[in-house]
């Protein structure tokens, strides 16, 4: 298989395999990396950072369990604008880039227009990021979801098909 990426370089199947490896252990020693790739040292790690260099590799992060930092509460929130002006979305995209709880905001099509990934400590602590989300929708509408159980999260992609 063969993948097209943005830059108009194909990545191939070792490519992808890399790639795989890396969201499984993205501290795998270069050397454990290319033997199972089945490429010498060298052309492992050059393959490596060209897909750093060309953003196919965005960063390297450490996965930390949100309960170690008291974070217990997982929400979701549809937020309906009240406006839906340029300026409108443009202000609401700067509020969530600012607001440290917000792990994930994305403008949606449908029946609201964004959906918030949200985590906190406890449930007063969410009254008031509601109403700091709500402030900046202007009188906007919201929906909330309170995750009872994660069944599945992952930042992995299906690179290998």
């Amino acid at each position: 298989m063969r993948v097209q990426k943005a830059s108009s370089r194909v990545l191939d199947r070792i490519d992808l395999h890399i790639l795989s490896i890396l969201q499984d252990d993205g501290r795998i020693v270069m050397k454990d990396m290319a033997e199972k790739v089945g490429l010498s040292l060298t052309p492992c790690i050059e393959r490596v950072k060209r897909m750093e260099r060309d953003g196919v590799i965005a960063g390297y992060h450490a996965r930390i369990a949100p309960q170690a930092l008291g974070l217990q509460i997982l929400v979701f929130v549809e937020i309906t604008l009240h406006q839906k002006s340029e300026k409108a979305f443009e202000r609401f995209r700067r509020a969530m880039l600012a607001i440290p709880e917000v792990m994930e905001c994305h403008l949606v099509s449908g029946d609201f227009d964004y959906l918030i990934k949200a985590r906190i400590p406890e449930m007063t602590e969410y009254r008031r990021l509601l109403g700091e989300i709500l402030h900046v929708a202007d009188g906007g509408q919201s929906k909330s979801y309170v995750v009872m159980e994660e069944v599945k999260e992952t930042l992995a992609l299906s690179v290998m098909r």
